[in-house]
């Protein structure tokens, strides 16, 4: 989504059901978003559209009976940490948390003020809830995928490339998530006679260091788990993939869309219209601590065939006719 668009979808928003105009005025609820993004990302843009898109259909309006407080706050932890703090100091009534990036800081912040999360994929591990059936505190949210999806990342990429024996796993290590899809991953690598090795994604120049040193052995390949880090740092990824002429799998469609080889995973779009009903139903009364977090339930396979003819690969029917999305 471009931004002019999404700027129109914001002021759109506001003005959307506004038939109760000559109703007596409601009293506004204060929404909050944190995301850990620029303003002119275009992935964030479209997620944080459909959020409002839906909140629309849902009755809130902008201007009429909801006020939203949006904080771009980069992938920066400090910034993360900054805006955080200062959205809540602004004591919204929820708050939209993306990732485990910017969870940790609200927590941090606030046990009090309820938020919802559209996308992490161990809120038990990381401490934010205390069961997925009954979270207990004040965070509540959506799952975008099993610890299970990993071992389905390394059967995609051998299909897809049989010639790969040897995987290179783009993980966020401080992240007990980041630590148990690798362990998943590593545990069924010896069924298809593939060796595992990490790469601990920090920053940019240790991600090139490490991707590059791993390139140099033949038949190799990446795998890029899920994590706010592979997000920041995409097309970084993206990049080197395509220059050392790894086949590489990713966990969400958009990595595909700017030129990634294939990713399966949760559709993100949809966890954030999901989370929008969460709020919805937070503004209404409910509580997150009696809102149990769920799982996906819709995902989608995207295959970039322009990537897979710069690799040599040749894709197999039987996996063209899985895709969701092919960009040729």
């Amino acid at each position: 989504m471009k931004r002019r668009k999404f700027i129109t979808l914001v002021g759109g928003a506001a003005a959307w059901p506004f038939a109760a105009r000559g109703q007596q005025a409601e009293r506004t609820r204060r929404v909050g978003a944190l995301l850990p993004a620029t303003a002119d990302d275009a992935v964030f843009q479209a997620r944080i559209g459909a959020f409002l898109q839906e909140l629309a259909l849902l009755g809130w309006s902008i201007g009429r009976n909801m006020q939203i407080e949006i904080r771009w706050a980069s992938a920066n932890p400090s910034e993360i940490r900054r805006h955080a703090t200062e959205l809540v100091a602004l004591m919204p009534d929820v708050i939209l948390a993306t990732g485990d990036s910017t969870m940790p800081p609200l927590l941090q912040a606030t046990r009090t003020v309820p938020i919802v999360f559209p996308v992490v994929v161990d809120p038990v591990a990381n401490g934010y809830v205390e069961s997925l059936a009954r979270p207990g505190g004040n965070a509540t949210g959506f799952m975008i995928s099993e610890y299970s999806m990993g071992g389905k990342w390394l059967e995609l990429l051998k299909e897809i490339a049989p010639s790969v024996t040897r995987v290179a796993v783009v993980r966020d290590a401080t992240n007990p998530s980041g630590i148990a899809q690798f362990g998943v991953i590593q545990t069924m690598a010896p069924s298809l006679k593939m060796e595992i090795a990490p790469v601990n994604a920090r920053d940019a120049n240790g991600i090139e260091r490490d991707i590059a040193a791993f390139a140099r052995s033949a038949n190799a390949g990446l795998i890029i788990t899920a994590s706010g880090v592979a997000i920041g740092y995409r097309d970084l990824i993206i990049t080197l993939a395509a220059r050392y002429k790894l086949p590489a799998i990713y966990f969400a469609n958009f990595f595909v869309s700017n030129g990634g080889l294939v990713s399966y995973g949760a559709d993100l779009i949809d966890q954030y219209r999901r989370s929008a009903a969460y709020v919805d139903r937070i503004l209404k009364g409910e509580k997150p601590a009696d809102m149990p977090v769920q799982a996906a339930t819709k995902y989608q396979l995207a295959i970039n065939l322009k990537t897979a003819k710069a690799l040599g690969l040749s894709v197999p029917s039987s996996l063209l006719a899985r895709a969701d999305e092919v960009i040729e």
